[in-house]
């Protein structure tokens, strides 16, 4: 059985300690590929790192995340755009609103959002969209936007059916992770009638680690747990949710 963990920070300083060795029990436990969404200028390094030391197994993605979105935002964007000319990445992201923690950049990140997204119209690449507390002003951003063949991911989706609907109608994908196996969330539901089709299975490692490790570490090996949940809610083997997910991504990223 071959799973694919389709957002996760392994370089991040969680896994300062035993990176490695997370890497490799993911792949030794049947998690073939894991891929790397950028965070901003920071992170780009031990992100190129990571999928140098594991070639056949980790694969970049590159973006400003809209938290990393500050006084600097151009210079941060000049950075992405000069990666995606000379590198060789996946997917531009991991982009988008976050509203959450702060709206101070909101004007910014939304600026910064379109801007990455015309690089990735530029480049042909799939983005990875974050969308806390934003999925209108995400959804407004797009609409502005002439995205003709654009498509991608909504990361860590958590949004009602009428949203998925809508999502799916655009050409995207929902990336399912822990929220899923929560005892309080109103995913399940949501996700029930949903072609597998349009799902993609991810961690966020370290964040949001699924039930029974909810508070802790996340790691890409946790991604298994998702795919039991998932196959449980679907009411189908674990090994068909693990071969049409790893399919779904290797359809959008092209790894």
């Amino acid at each position: 059985m071959t799973l694919t963990d389709t957002h996760t920070h392994l370089y991040l300083d969680a896994f300062d300690d035993d990176r490695n060795e997370v890497v490799q029990n993911a792949i030794d436990k049947g998690i073939k590929y894991m891929l790397l969404p950028n965070i901003d200028s920071t992170s780009r390094k031990g992100m190129l790192k990571l999928c140098k030391q594991f070639p056949d197994n980790c694969f970049p993605m590159m973006g400003l995340h809209p938290t990393s979105v500050k006084e600097n935002y151009k210079e941060e964007l000049a950075l992405v755009e000069k990666e995606l000319e000379t590198g060789k990445y996946i997917a531009v992201g991991e982009i988008g609103m976050d509203l959450y923690w702060d709206k101070t950049f909101q004007k910014e990140q939304k600026e910064a959002f379109q801007q990455q997204i015309r690089l990735a119209l530029k480049h042909d690449l799939p983005i990875a969209i974050h969308q806390r507390d934003s999925y209108e002003e995400i959804m407004e951003a797009m609409e502005e936007m002439d995205t003709s063949g654009l498509t991608g991911v909504f990361h860590c989706f958590t949004g009602t059916r009428e949203q998925a609907g809508k999502i799916i109608g655009m050409g995207f994908f929902l990336g399912i992770g822990g929220v899923l196996t929560f005892k309080n969330s109103k995913l399940e539901q949501v996700i029930k009638g949903i072609d597998l089709k349009h799902i993609i299975l991810e961690t966020d490692s370290p964040f949001l680690a699924p039930v029974p490790y909810r508070g802790k570490r996340n790691e890409s090996t946790y991604v298994r747990l998702v795919a039991n949940k998932l196959a449980e809610v679907k009411e189908m083997d674990v090994e068909e949710v693990a071969e049409q997910t790893t399919i779904n991504a290797k359809k959008i990223f092209n790894f």
